[in-house]
């Protein structure tokens, strides 16, 4: 109930769209009102003031009027912690559909004053910080579940500083995406061999000790299984296969035909790394797509897994 009654509140706050940045916190959005304890502090002065009139008691009623004073001050200094903070630039390193995002957010003040107990918060993920004349830059850890172009939400910037009486609080919502991978394959079968094309080397066996062995995948062809060392081990084991460093692989997207949708992305993603470790040269061909041509290192890399995780949702391909 609560959290569809901050809903509906978020839904009259400024901003209401997402905004291009810098952006800079003014008194036009940001928000004050009393927290748990500022209500209970309230009731108690309300209390101490009408004893203190009851029974005409001077110094009770200055007291009480003094803390009054207090309470309203910390309403402003709240304020004051938000008022000209301004969030220069968002950036984040793609990572992999289901990892924790690390989105660094970068912050300045428009004066010379301090501000500390402050909290940068987006959807589940929250981070304490401290703003100070150089500025600084926040790292929030955002969760992720689906590979593409995920964009930014809200992002909440808060504090109950001084005296933790009243909550300060207001939005910066930026128009901007970041890039999330296609989660890999965990149990992939190994590399694909071309037929034809430019110079692809055959694969090397590189024998039957253990430790040119590994566990069964589904898709590995049976006649890479070691039967004997199965056999011994009581259970499946394939032999390890390893490309030389010369050649140049061709990462097709029929070469994972039959498979589910999403699964064809996260094998081709696999495949992808796979390659990148074992120093290949490699391209990757999608369907509506002009491709991407032989090469290696993180740049193509990132080209590669970008076009994967921006692959329709919907659109299924022979």
């Amino acid at each position: 109930m609560l959290a569809n009654m901050r809903r509906r509140m978020q839904a009259w706050m400024r901003p209401r769209g997402p905004e291009p940045l810098p952006v800079r916190l003014d008194r036009h959005r940001i928000y004050v009102l009393p927290t748990a304890s500022g209500l209970f502090f309230a009731l108690l002065l309300g209390t101490m003031l009408l004893g203190a009139l009851n029974f005409n008691n001077n110094p009770a009623l200055l007291l009480a009027l003094l803390l009054a004073g207090t309470t309203l001050a910390s309403l402003i200094a709240a304020h004051l912690q938000l008022s000209g903070l301004r969030i220069e630039a968002i950036s984040a390193e793609p990572c992999s559909a289901g990892d924790s995002l690390q989105l660094r957010i970068a912050l300045m003040a428009s004066d010379t004053r301090v501000r500390r107990g402050l909290r940068l918060a987006l959807d589940d993920a929250i981070t304490h910080i401290r703003v100070d004349v150089q500025g600084c830059t926040a790292l929030l850890h955002v969760p992720t579940q689906r590979r593409g172009l995920l964009a930014l939400s809200r992002i909440e910037l808060r504090t109950v500083q001084p005296l933790g009486l009243a909550r300060a609080w207001g939005y910066v919502w930026p128009a901007q995406s970041v890039l999330v991978y296609p989660a890999a394959e965990t149990q992939a079968p190994p590399l694909p061999i071309a037929s034809g094309g430019r110079s692809q080397p055959q694969l090397a066996r590189t024998g039957e000790d253990p430790h040119h062995l590994r566990s069964y995948r589904q898709g590995d062809p049976p006649r890479t299984v070691a039967w004997k060392a199965s056999a011994r081990r009581d259970t499946l084991l394939v032999r390890e296969y390893e490309l030389p460093r010369g050649g140049e692989l061709t990462l097709d997207w029929q070469h994972t035909h039959g498979l589910p949708y999403e699964q064809r992305i996260r094998r081709l993603a696999r495949w992808v790394d796979d390659a990148e470790r074992a120093g290949q040269r490699y391209a990757l061909h999608l369907p509506a797509s002009p491709g991407i041509d032989f090469g290696n290192g993180a740049q193509h890399r990132h080209l590669c897994l970008r076009a994967l995780a921006l692959m329709p949702d919907e659109v299924r391909h022979g």
